[in-house]
């Protein structure tokens, strides 16, 4: 498994988590893939996915804030 090198955007205290982290995250790995931290709704949204998107039985659908992706932006790569 690939380590954490960054977070992307800003730690979830700065926006608005009042416990200490547990909101959503957004990290880069050493392999240059992502890793989120979200709200696993798999169950709930897996029969909702286009006819061309698929999962495999390993992967999950989770959800994160849209404030958590906005404030990540910045620091996604283009490429």
């Amino acid at each position: 498994m690939s380590q954490i090198i960054r977070r992307l955007g800003v730690a979830p205290r700065y926006r608005g988590s009042t416990n200490g982290g547990t909101c959503p995250d957004i990290f880069e790995l050493a392999d240059g893939n992502f890793a989120i931290i979200g709200t696993d709704v798999t169950d709930a949204l897996d029969g909702e996915l286009p006819a061309d998107a698929a999962r495999a039985n390993y992967e999950r659908i989770v959800v994160i804030t849209r404030e958590t992706l906005i404030r990540a932006k910045a620091d996604i790569p283009d490429a």
